[in-house]
């Protein structure tokens, strides 16, 4: 088995119990038009000890789904929100 796909992103939603929501920001170059083109996309993560906060930067990893759009779970927070 291989190694589960992590993500860095922040936090930007702590209202439910044990779940966050993080956006997750990539970059990349466009073929035709080679513009950089930045996208985010909004994963749903489980926070078990509820102790991430709103502009947290945490690291996020796959894991088995544990709800119906839950399929992340929050690794370590990277940095805290000032």
């Amino acid at each position: 088995m291989g190694e589960r796909k992590t993500r860095e992103g922040v936090v930007v939603s702590d209202a439910m119990q044990k779940t966050r929501v993080v956006k997750v920001e990539r970059m990349y170059r466009h073929r035709q038009y080679e513009r950089v083109v930045r996208v985010s996309k909004k994963l749903k993560a489980h926070d078990e000890t509820n102790e991430s906060r709103v502009g947290d930067r945490v690291l996020i990893e796959e894991t088995r789904p544990l709800s119906k759009e839950k399929r992340w779970r929050i690794r370590s927070i990277l940095t805290r929100a000032s």
